[in-house]
């Protein structure tokens, strides 16, 4: 909905502390006639991120800071369903992507408590977050006016945004030589700018400072570990056998798994505002996850329906990445993929070793694999010779259609 900005008294403002959050409360009130600005920063797993945000929110101009702990939410409504579909984004385990929606509905409650006459974000109008904001937004509180300074100011590049906070004496925690642009969550870290903006030049994986979730492959232990993940009905329960909450869990996968140099990703990725990508991911404890639901699957689904499933796992990718969370479409998909799960209960045990996850073995109570039919030795459930049946009727078509073309190249 669009608003003149005389209308505009108060303005709710989605807030990292970031580099673009923080230039843009000043920026608000010099070009939305000096509106109120309630800053809201959702929890999702940044860590010490948050660390000294209500200072620094209210001196550059907020009248108040929401601090909203999500994390609980975003795991167990964002992360697991995802999870459970198998669904990537051309490999990318979709850390941002399922981010956005569940900050954006937090940002909807907040802004409809406080009476607010609109919403701000600091996307930039060349990436996705900005789609995948609004449309969570336009789901939600469709009345609502949509303020995206990128898409408004004449600022260009990030240098100018320094150069901006600079000249309004905005504290920032980088500085124009460690300007990657970051995103940090309970599922991953990505970094995107500067040196990696070229496909040529390899990620400073053993640089100091650079990883922030583990270590590399390189620095990572000479003997592997162990690790065992129990699943009930394809969520995560419990790590060798200790039962853990959503949370619990994802962080002691990440810690195990950034020990030993797992789930780093390096891909050139196509975004939805139509240029590519590159980007360095960090996701440890969700790469361990993904291995650990797929193999347990292998014993659990039969053909058809894992076939199935992992062709619509590719659309359910592309919608949480093109911020179609809300849409009818990923709710039917969800619910599709919960009842595939009624039986994906039981336990995976995987060796991690220098960024490797290798199986280690699987046990179902509802598994498909009987070893008296598959065993290669001497009797068992199965006769060879119902094949020659089996193989006549199967093979009918091709042998239909050999005959076909050997009496056309006759004629």
């Amino acid at each position: 909905m669009k608003k003149d900005k005389k209308d505009i008294k108060k303005v709710v403002l989605a807030y990292s502390g970031g580099l673009d959050t923080s230039i843009i409360i000043p920026w608000l009130k010099e070009n939305y006639n000096n509106c109120e600005v309630v800053a809201v920063s959702g929890d999702v797993g940044q860590g010490t991120e948050l660390d000294g945000l209500e200072e620094k929110a209210k001196a550059t101009g907020a009248s108040k800071l929401y601090v909203l702990d999500l994390k609980k939410d975003f795991v167990e409504n964002y992360i697991f369903p995802t999870l459970k579909f198998g669904a990537k984004y051309e490999d990318y385990l979709l850390g941002t992507s399922f981010a956005r929606p569940c900050i954006a509905k937090a940002l909807a409650d907040i802004a409809i408590k406080e009476g607010a006459d609109a919403i701000c974000h600091g996307c930039t109008g060349k990436g996705n977050d900005q789609v995948r904001f609004e449309l969570t937004l336009k789901a939600l509180c469709p009345d609502m006016a949509i303020i995206a300074p990128w898409r408004e100011w004449d600022i260009k590049s990030r240098d100018e945004e320094i150069d901006y906070a600079e000249a309004h004496h905005i504290p920032l925690k980088i500085n124009r030589e460690t300007n990657y642009s970051k995103d940090k969550n309970l599922w991953h870290l990505s970094h995107e700018g500067l040196d990696l903006e070229s496909p040529a030049n390899e990620p400073q994986y053993n640089k100091p400072g650079f990883l922030e979730l583990g270590i590399s492959p390189e620095q990572a232990p000479d003997k592997p570990t162990y690790v065992t993940i129990h699943f009930e009905k394809g969520i995560p329960t419990a790590v060798d056998g200790k039962e853990m909450g959503a949370v619990e869990l994802v962080e002691y996968l990440n810690k195990l798994g950034g020990e030993n140099g797992i789930g780093l990703l390096d891909i050139v990725e196509n975004r939805l505002v139509g240029m590519k990508d590159r980007g360095v991911y960090e996701t440890p404890g969700g790469t361990i996850l993904y291995k650990a639901h797929e193999v347990l699957e292998t014993l659990t689904l039969d053909k058809l329906t894992a076939h199935k499933k992992r062709e619509l796992a590719i659309t359910f990718g592309e919608l949480v990445y093109d911020g179609q969370w809300f849409s009818p479409l990923r709710k039917a998909l969800s619910a599709f993929v919960t009842s595939t799960q009624e039986h994906v209960t039981g336990k995976v045990r995987l060796e991690l070793y220098k960024g490797n996850l290798i199986n280690a073995g699987v046990w179902s109570p509802f598994s498909l694999y009987r070893e008296d039919i598959a065993t290669f030795a001497a009797g068992g459930d199965y006769k060879q010779s119902d094949a020659t049946g089996f193989i006549s009727i199967y093979g009918l078509p091709t042998k239909v259609q050999a005959i076909v073309n050997s009496e056309k190249e006759g004629e």
